[in-house]
């Protein structure tokens, strides 16, 4: 019995043999009784699997859903970034305290180049903008946790839509402890002037929704933020 390999797409993917970014064939098979190197008959069909250039190991299409480590470091970076925003929008950046402490933990991520200016000046454009609020019910493509969130969320139905469209991608690839340093964060970021104000409480229940991280999970991680470490 052999397997006769069709290849039907290529790319690139995190390969778990390898632990690490590789090139991959996309592959389908059939199998055929073969008898002295002669094919007789197609005994059924096999795959598709993702076959690593490298290791050449086989694994299953979902495989393709984990993102490579180029994407996810993006991902991540975008992650913190959206929840710096979303942080200052609800809390103003008239504290200098606030706003050096979001680009501490923007430029921690990725955004090395991140400045002060930049961040308060993203938010002056956030909180002008008012094309994609919904008033009529989710826009096209965003989930529908989106959408609940911002119907429920008096601060900004924008922010609400940023935040799970940037994060849900990314909560189911993140181990527990990598989603709660995310909320833990954007905690730092809201009590860097004091307390929470209501809008960055809800700003940060929001944050803790999109990264799947359960109501009572995200009061704790509120809490214990405001004990000094």
């Amino acid at each position: 019995m052999r397997t006769t390999w069709t290849t039907v797409g290529d790319g690139e993917f995190f390969c778990p043999g390898c632990g690490g970014d590789r090139n991959y064939a996309h592959r389908t098979g059939r199998r055929r009784l073969t008898v002295l190197g002669i094919p007789l008959s197609v005994r059924g069909t096999v795959g598709p699997v993702v076959q690593c250039a490298s290791c050449e190991g086989q694994f299953g299409a979902d495989t393709l859903d984990h993102p490579t480590s180029v994407r996810f470091s993006a991902m991540l970076r975008d992650a913190v970034h959206t929840v710096a925003l979303a942080v200052l929008a609800a809390g103003g950046t008239s504290s200098r305290t606030v706003t050096s402490t979001a680009v501490a933990a923007v430029r921690s991520a990725g955004f090395e180049d991140c400045t002060e200016e930049e961040l308060t000046h993203l938010v002056e454009a956030l909180a002008a903008d008012t094309g994609r609020y919904l008033p009529d019910g989710p826009a096209a493509g965003a989930a529908d946790a989106a959408a609940a969130a911002a119907a429920a969320c008096p601060y900004s139905a924008t922010l609400a839509i940023e935040l799970h469209e940037a994060l849900g991608p990314l909560a189911p690839h993140l181990a527990p402890a990598g989603r709660e340093s995310i909320l833990v964060q954007g905690a730092r970021i809201a009590l860097a002037d004091g307390p929470y104000s209501t809008a960055e409480r809800e700003v940060l229940v929001t944050v803790g929704a999109a990264l799947q991280l359960c109501a009572d999970d995200t009061a704790r991680l509120l809490a214990a933020a405001r004990t000094p470490s």
